[in-house]
């Protein structure tokens, strides 16, 4: 049987999202994955000499990944009190994918403008492993769909934007692994990546960017709904 997992989305060529050392980057996602499971509660202290014992690792690489965790919002730095965990809560969500909102439409129509052939069969290659899974396999669908909005972003001048894309995906693609996809928002992914495509064809960039706008939201929104549910489930 074939491994699922063998495909891995990459950032687009030219970035480093991290740009850290490889012990460094490896502890950041560690840490990061403690801080979205609850390993590591919200507003609890991290203590840097307890961390690198916990890890078996010297204090450098510790500070260089808060560092990281800082410039994505999963860690705060305060005077006088260190680094603590900043709450997953809504409000962070929410301004995660905003962003996504306000600078994927400009990407996308940019990539309306520039796309090849070959970029339109990637797409739809991508698209078709995508519902050949058919989020069997909810790992393989995070990095097939990843790739697939890579493929328009990748070469766009706007270096900066790009990186700034891929690092909110990335953080909202953390976040959102704790919970499992709705059947309407399975069917809208679908929908709406083969509408995307059609536009791409059509060279229409206005409703190619209206669509991710639309697309971007309902991904934010659809794990907002699940943090409410588990939070009113908590409540209860």
């Amino acid at each position: 049987m074939a491994d699922t997992r063998e495909f891995k989305a990459e950032p687009p060529e030219g970035i480093d999202p991290l740009g850290a050392s490889s012990e460094g980057a490896s502890l950041y996602e560690l840490i990061r994955e403690d801080i979205i499971e609850g390993r590591l509660a919200a507003n609890e202290r991290l203590v840097v000499t307890d961390l690198a014992r916990r890890h078996g690792t010297s204090t450098n690489p510790v500070r260089e990944a808060l560092q990281l965790l800082r410039g994505e919002g999963f860690v705060t730095f305060l005077p006088n009190r260190g680094a603590r965990v900043r709450p997953i809560d809504q409000d962070f969500v929410r301004d995660i994918y905003e962003i996504g909102v306000l600078i994927e439409p400009a990407l996308t129509r940019w990539f309306v403008s520039m796309a090849t052939d070959e970029d339109i069969a990637e797409l739809e290659r991508l698209q078709g492993l995508i519902e050949e899974n058919n989020f069997a396999d909810t790992f393989r669908h995070s990095e097939l769909d990843t790739a697939f909005h890579t493929v328009m972003y990748q070469r766009h001048y706007n270096r900066h934007a790009a990186e700034l894309w891929w690092k909110h995906r990335e953080v909202l693609r953390a976040v959102s692994r704790r919970f499992n996809f709705t059947l309407a928002r399975r069917a809208a992914i679908i929908r709406e990546h083969r509408e995307l495509i059609a536009h791409v064809k059509a060279g229409n960039a206005d409703e190619a960017a209206e669509l991710i706008a639309r697309h971007v939201e309902g991904s934010g929104r659809h794990v907002l709904e699940h943090m409410r549910a588990r939070n009113a489930a908590r409540a209860g």
